[in-house]
């Protein structure tokens, strides 16, 4: 049952598959009208939508290790390694300033953070961990920095509110250093989830993905590696399950529980991928994810892009969301209904042009 890993098919498929998720929940036809686990958890709490941002970041991690141990089995040496990072890095952070700017350009309202920097800081963190660090001190620095994060948030008095309070906005940390120091536009007015303090635990999730990519470069059969990989998973979902009675789950200040829980719900999709993927020889069943997975920030970019074509009415004069939506109703469709509908039509529009870059071999990488 050995299989060499000299490209998963899996890891593909389950990154394209988060990027379909991420343009689904970012872009219903209508945000009056969406299905409940098509929306984040307010504060506390924990929904389907909650899972995507942290696989993707997981995936990140796994696919750093897969990708530096090829280069340096290739002979490419440490410092040309990390100026590839830094440089991949520096493109998806630009990016993502760009994305957010698109198309008024008001630089008087710009997001120094979001999504696609999230991605870039956690890429580049980690990679430099994985470069400098044994797998040993990685998981060492892991468990340091989700127990420091806790007792931070948890315990640390805040200045001039006191105690923290973590059923509250803005009673926490990461509130306070955002409202205090995070420059340009805050997603929530006081506070960014994407904000300074989380970014801590978002390299977290990188870190496990980094621990499941040590488990498929190692050095034994590919039946040990799925059970190791379903043993991670198991024992962070536990460990997740217990940590939330003495720190909340929560994505938007993304707690040390919610990095445990999503990060077993990420291992055990990537076990399960890698089952039936890679094992049963099933990716021709996930060609419309793969071909996602494949140019994942070009998908992303596109679809936030195109935003403005079939959601604003700053081309056509009037919105094709809000058009399709009546059209909808009008005939009988359940609103929420024809919201996700439109959601998975985006979806389709923004495939076809990555279909094409999948047919011509192309991948564009930032």
């Amino acid at each position: 049952m050995e299989k060499a890993f000299s490209r998963l098919d899996s890891l593909d498929i389950l990154r394209g598959l988060t990027i379909i998720l991420m343009i689904v929940v970012n872009d219903p036809g209508s945000w009056s009208h969406v299905y409940a686990p098509l929306l984040h958890a307010e504060w506390n709490g924990l929904t389907p939508t909650d899972y995507v941002f942290p696989s993707f970041l997981f995936i990140v991690g796994v696919s750093i290790v897969l990708s530096i141990s090829k280069q340096r089995e290739n002979g490419v040496g440490q410092t040309q390694i990390l100026k590839k990072v830094a440089f991949r890095a520096l493109k998806i952070y630009l990016v993502g300033l760009f994305l957010w700017l698109w198309p008024a350009f008001d630089f008087e309202r710009i997001r120094w953070v979001g999504v696609l920097p999230r991605i870039a800081v956690v890429f580049l963190i980690c990679a430099i961990i994985y470069l400098y660090t044994q797998k040993k001190t990685q998981t060492l620095l892991l468990i340091v920095l989700l127990i420091s994060y806790w007792l931070i948030m948890a315990y640390l008095p805040i200045p001039g509110i006191g105690n923290p309070d973590l059923s509250v906005p803005e009673k926490n940390w990461a509130n306070y250093l955002d409202s205090q120091y995070l420059p340009g536009y805050l997603w929530q007015k006081t506070w960014d989830p994407e904000g300074f303090l989380s970014t801590i635990t978002a390299v977290c999730t990188g870190l496990l993905g980094m621990l499941a990519g040590h488990l498929i470069i190692g050095k034994l059969t590919l039946q040990e590696k799925l059970i190791k990989i379903f043993v991670l998973a198991a024992s962070l979902l536990i460990l997740g399950d217990i940590a939330q009675y003495i720190m909340p789950v929560n994505k938007s200040i993304w707690s040390s529980s919610f990095v445990l829980i999503t990060g077993g719900i990420s291992a055990l999709l990537l076990g399960f991928f890698i089952y039936w993927v890679d094992v049963k020889g099933q990716a021709k069943h996930f060609r419309f994810a793969k071909v996602f997975g494949l140019n994942p920030i070009f998908s992303y970019v596109l679809a936030g892009l195109l935003y403005t074509v079939f959601y604003s009415k700053r081309l056509w004069g009037f919105s094709w969301s809000a058009t399709f939506m009546e059209v909808a109703q009008n005939v009988g469709i359940a609103p929420k209904l024809a919201s996700l509908t439109y959601a998975l039509i985006f979806v389709c529009i923004i495939w076809i042009p990555t279909y094409m870059l999948y047919r011509k071999k192309i991948i564009i990488k930032l």
